[in-house]
C-alpha cells in the first residue's frame, strides 16, 4: 500500500544507524589566503560551505545563523571581502532540485521545497507588510524570514483609509518579490509566505545582512574572486546544527518533508539513497518482498509498504545497536500531528506514532502503552475517504489506549529524560 509520511519513520532509523544521536550537520566559511593585518582585508579565494543542516538560518523556530558565522569572522579580524558569492558543499557542488519522484503538483508548495544542501529556512520565505501611518504612503515591510529576504521586496502598493487589505504579490525576474495593491491604515499586518525559486538568492541576501551586521563590508563586484580552489583551504568559521535526534524528532513532530529528504542524503549520499534506504528496511524486517521505497519523506505515491513490515521494523528496529530509544523520536499524543489524538487518552505519552496523509492515503504507525505490555500498531488506508479514515484510526486508537500508561522510557531501551538509550539490551515491544 502507499504509506505517505509513515515512510519517515523508515528514513529517521535508516539515518540513525547510520549517523548516530549525536551527530551533527556543519555549515562553514572556507577559504585559500590571509587577512591584511593593516586593512582587514581578505586576500585570497573564499566560500560558503553548505551541506543541508534543515535547520540552519531559521530565526522563528531557532537553529545556527549565518550572523553567529559573521561574528566568527569579525572576531577573526576580517572586516572586508571581496568578490561574489561562491556556494559549496563538502561533496561539491551546493545546490537544489525536486526529487524527480515527487508529482508535479506538489513541487513548490509549502511542504514541498526545492531539496539539497542549499538549503536555508527550510527553503521557504516570509515577509510581512503593515499599512503607513497616512493614507497615499506605501506601505513597509515590518518581518522577514530568512534575515535580510526584505531587500527583495519591491513594494508597490499605497496604503489608504480603512481596515481593508488588497494586498497581493508576484515573483518578479532575479528572485525578487513585487507587493501590488492597497492596504487599509487600520489594517492588520499581512503575511506572505512562498517556497524559494532560487534559494541563493536568499542566501545572498541574508549572508549580506549578517556581514553587515558583524561590520564587515562586503564588495559584491563580479570577477574579482573565484571559487575556493581544492588546496587544503581553511575553515574560517562554522556553526553546527543540533544533534541528529533532536532534528529526527522534529522531522517527524511536524512531518517535515525537506527535513527527512536531507537526513537521508545525509545517511546514504546523493547516489541511490532510496535504494540503501529499501535495502536498510529489508534487512532490518527480514521481508525483502513488500517495501519498495524512492523517496526519503513519503511524499511520493510509488512508494510502498505493507502494515506488517511497518509494525516489524518499529519491533525490531529498537532492538538493533542504532535503534536504542528510536520510539522517543516519534511525537506524542497530542503534539505534533498527533494532536487530535490528546483527547480520549489518559494523558500525553500514551501513544508514540506517526501519521501520513496523502490525497487518498491515511496511514497510522507507532507505539501505544498499556498496563500487560506496548502494542505496535500499523493501521493503513488507501482510497477516497480519508477523513473518515483517519477519524476511525483515532478511534481504534483511543479505545485500545482508554486505559493506557505513559510509555516506560526504560522498556524501550531509553534512560529517563535522555535520547539515545544506554548500554544495556532492551526489551522490545510485543507484537500484538
Amino acid at each position: 500500500m502507499i504509506p505517505a509520511s509513515t515512510v519517515k519513520l523508515f528514513t529517521t532509523g535508516y539515518a540513525r544507524s547510520v549517523l548516530g544521536g549525536e551527530a551533527r550537520r556543519h555549515t562553514r566559511v572556507v577559504g585559500v589566503g590571509h587577512v591584511d593585518p593593516a586593512t582587514g582585508t581578505w586576500l585570497g579565494t573564499w566560500s560558503l560551505e553548505l551541506n543541508g543542516d534543515p535547520t540552519l538560518e531559521r530565526p522563528v523556530r531557532g537553529g545556527p545563523t549565518l550572523s553567529d558565522l559573521a561574528r566568527q569572522l569579525h572576531e577573526a579580524g576580517i572586516r572586508r571581502f571581496i568578490g561574489p558569492l561562491h556556494v559549496a558543499s563538502a561533496s561539491g557542488p551546493a545546490g537544489a532540485s525536486y526529487p524527480d519522484v515527487w508529482e508535479n503538483r506538489h513541487k513548490g508548495r509549502l511542504f514541498a521545497p526545492l531539496i539539497g544542501a542549499l538549503t536555508l529556512n527550510e527553503n521557504v520565505l516570509s515577509f510581512a507588510i503593515a499599512p503607513s501611518s497616512k493614507a497615499g504612503q506605501k506601505p513597509v515591510v515590518v518581518a522577514e524570514s530568512p534575515s535580510g529576504i526584505g531587500e527583495l521586496v519591491e513594494v508597490r502598493a499605497k496604503t489608504v483609509a480603512g481596515r481593508t487589505s488588497r494586498l497581493r504579490y508576484q515573483a518578479a525576474p532575479g528572485g525578487r518579490y513585487i507587493v501590488s495593491g492597497t492596504i487599509g491604515t487600520r489594517a492588520r499586518t499581512r503575511w506572505f509566505t512562498s517556497t524559494a525559486k532560487d534559494p541563493k538568492v536568499l542566501l545572498e541576501a541574508s549572508w549580506a545582512r549578517a556581514l553587515r551586521l558583524a561590520g564587515i563590508e562586503w564588495q559584491r563586484a563580479s570577477g574579482l574572486a573565484a571559487p575556493v580552489s581544492a588546496a587544503s583551504p581553511t575553515v574560517l568559521a562554522e556553526v553546527r546544527s543540533e544533534t541528529f535526534d533532536s532534528i529526527a524528532s522534529e522531522v517527524n513532530r511536524r512531518s517535515l518533508n525537506i527535513g527527512a529528504e536531507l537526513l537521508l542524503r545525509w545517511a546514504a549520499g546523493d547516489d541511490n539513497p532510496a535504494g540503501r534506504l529499501t535495502a536498510h528496511v529489508q534487512e532490518i524486517t527480514g521481508d525483502y518482498a513488500s517495501v519498495k521505497l524512492v523517496d526519503g519523506s513519503g511524499l511520493s505515491r510509488d512508494d510502498r509498504a505493507s502494515p506488517l513490515a511497518l509494525v516489524s521494523y518499529l519491533v525490531k528496529f529498537p532492538l538493533s545497536p542504532g535503534g536504542r530509544g528510536f520510539p522517543m523520536l516519534l511525537p506524542t499524543n497530542g503534539s505534533g500531528t498527533l494532536r487530535k489524538l490528546g483527547r480520549g487518552l489518559p494523558g500525553p505519552g500514551v501513544v508514540r506514532a506517526k501519521t501520513g496523509t496523502l490525497g487518498d492515503v491515511a496511514t497510522l504507525a507507532g507505539y501505544l502503552g498499556r498496563a500487560d505490555g506496548v502494542l505496535v500498531i500499523s493501521l493503513m488506508y488507501n482510497g477516497p475517504r480519508v477523513y473518515s479514515a483517519r477519524q476511525e484510526q483515532w478511534r481504534l486508537f483511543r479505545l485500545l489506549g482508554a486505559e493506557g500508561v505513559i510509555l516506560p522510557q526504560d522498556s524501550l531501551g531509553v534512560e529517563a529524560g535522555q535520547l539515545g538509550g544506554d548500554n544495556r539490551e532492551p526489551p522490545g515491544p510485543r507484537e500484538p
